[in-house]
């Protein structure tokens, strides 16, 4: 009878003794959050049609890969058009360095002298007219309009003369400097088209997984929509809310357990990226209290063991370390 009350005593004392240690023991901090990857939006940078599509959804895509293919018909015409007109400023700007030619130079010099004939011929008339003002043998009117071919013909020789100074002085540096800023602005102009061209060829800027094609084959998305949605990244990443109270324990770089909905072995896990100002918290990361209190959004990269994780996922991470 005293060695059953002993023992009846003593299952009493262990259990009294594990229920004082689970009530010392306290859980460790946790956050709710969602397993994520980088979306990657590729608006369209025209509104022509998808002439074809060379992948699927769910694919997985290496950075460079070709996504989907846009009408090119257009823009190439528009890019021929500026890339003549970038040939004719540089051909203006290589006449204009050139100068002259000597056939131009020896024209004007003919035009000088039949303008200077002209003139000594209209002079001479004057001349002759200008006695017989005296004797009445000539009208005023006759004499003003000699007068007036005389300085008109004067007029015209001296604007042949600047025509030929002009050709044989060449071009002003002004015109020059203008015809490089021409061809330089022609230049860049296609430049700007062959790089719209070029983005015709959708392709994958990042490796990761294509996650929607909204439009199909033979659509015409209009400017800026997104044609290929990708999730980049070779493992997702989890989005966590870290509540107030925990808010001054964790930093960049700190290790923690992540644990995924439907696992059983946790992941480990390193914060990259710790918000300073509270956001809005959405209802599946409220625990208890915390519906209260102000949280902060963070980032917790995952490692190789985390490839095949689909995003969405609930996830709850334990920030090591901190439970006393």
């Amino acid at each position: 009878m005293s060695i059953a009350r002993r023992g009846c005593r003593l299952s009493a004392t262990i259990l009294f003794t594990v229920a004082g240690l689970c009530a010392c023991t306290k859980a460790p901090p946790q956050a709710l959050g969602t397993l994520e990857y980088d979306r990657i939006a590729l608006p369209a940078p025209v509104a022509e049609r998808i002439v074809a599509i060379a992948v699927r959804e769910g694919e997985q895509v290496r950075a460079g890969q070709a996504l989907l293919q846009l009408d090119p018909t257009h823009t190439r015409s528009e890019l021929a058009a500026v890339e003549a007109q970038a040939r004719q400023q540089r051909e203006v700007l290589a006449e204009l360095e050139a100068g002259p030619r000597n056939e131009d130079i020896d024209k004007a010099r003919a035009n000088l002298r039949a303008a200077q004939a002209q003139a000594r011929e209209a002079r001479a008339y004057y001349s002759r007219l200008l006695p017989l003002k005296g004797k009445d043998y000539v009208a005023a009117a006759d004499l003003d309009r000699a007068r007036a071919a005389a300085g008109n013909a004067d007029g015209q020789a001296a604007a042949a003369q600047a025509s030929l100074d002009e050709l044989v002085h060449g071009a002003r540096p002004e015109q020059i400097a203008q015809a490089q800023a021409a061809v330089t602005a022609a230049a860049a102009q296609a430049s700007a088209q062959q790089i719209l061209l070029d983005k015709l060829s959708v392709v994958a800027p990042r490796a990761g997984r294509v996650d929607s094609i909204p439009y199909k084959l033979g659509d015409q998305a209009p400017v800026g929509a997104p044609v290929a949605i990708l999730l980049a990244g070779d493992a997702p990443y989890a989005r966590i809310y870290v509540p107030e109270q925990q808010r001054a324990g964790v930093h960049v770089g700190d290790t923690i357990q992540v644990f995924v909905a439907g696992r059983d072995q946790p992941y480990a896990g390193k914060v990259r990226m710790l918000r300073s100002e509270p956001g809005f918290t959405p209802y599946y990361a409220l625990i208890g209290d915390d519906a209260a209190r102000l949280s902060y959004l963070a980032e917790i990269t995952l490692g190789s063991d985390a490839l095949d994780l689909p995003a969405g996922l609930p996830v709850r991470v334990e920030f090591a370390g901190s439970a006393k």
